[in-house]
């Protein structure tokens, strides 16, 4: 079984005042150690393009962390930043993940074809985007939990399809 070292950064203004509690957060951490993965930081920040991006280059680039998941700020509202941010830092997209995210939020609610969210890889980690509620964190993120640990397999350079 592969080791995951996984980071979760909540996006929001009211939780990085500290004025909203991080369910949403709290969602990610219980989904991820189900598959076994070690949550190594969690941190929040507010809907400020350049203070997510900067996070997530430095958590990327630091080489921490196989998988950071984040939550919020992927809809249409004008400081819904994090794909935007997400796409700054990302060398390569991941389409599907986003692609599967979305087809199993349909089955919930139409509102998820408004989820801007995406998943890219930058150096060996993967940064996926969930949206900000906890019901949407939980949709999405079941929706491709089984396939984390081989993608963060093949991250790390083990390209045996098994």
């Amino acid at each position: 079984m592969v080791s995951i070292r996984a980071a979760i950064l909540t996006v929001s203004d009211k939780g990085s005042r500290g004025e909203r509690p991080d369910t949403s957060g709290a969602a990610i951490r219980e989904l991820l150690e189900r598959i076994g993965a070690e949550v190594t930081t969690h941190d929040v920040v507010p809907d400020e393009r350049d203070q997510v991006a900067a996070r997530l280059r430095a958590w990327c680039d630091g080489g921490g962390v196989d998988l950071i998941v984040t939550t919020g700020g992927t809809g249409l509202a004008a400081r819904d930043v994090t794909p935007d941010a997400t796409s700054d830092v990302g060398e390569r997209p991941v389409p599907g993940i986003a692609e599967a995210m979305r087809v199993e939020g349909l089955r919930h609610t139409p509102r998820a074809m408004l989820s801007r969210g995406v998943a890219v890889v930058r150096g060996a980690t993967l940064i996926i985007n969930l949206p900000g509620s906890e019901k949407g964190v939980r949709e999405s993120l079941g929706a491709v939990l089984a396939v984390l640990p081989h993608a963060v397999q093949l991250l790390q350079g083990d390209t045996e399809h098994r």
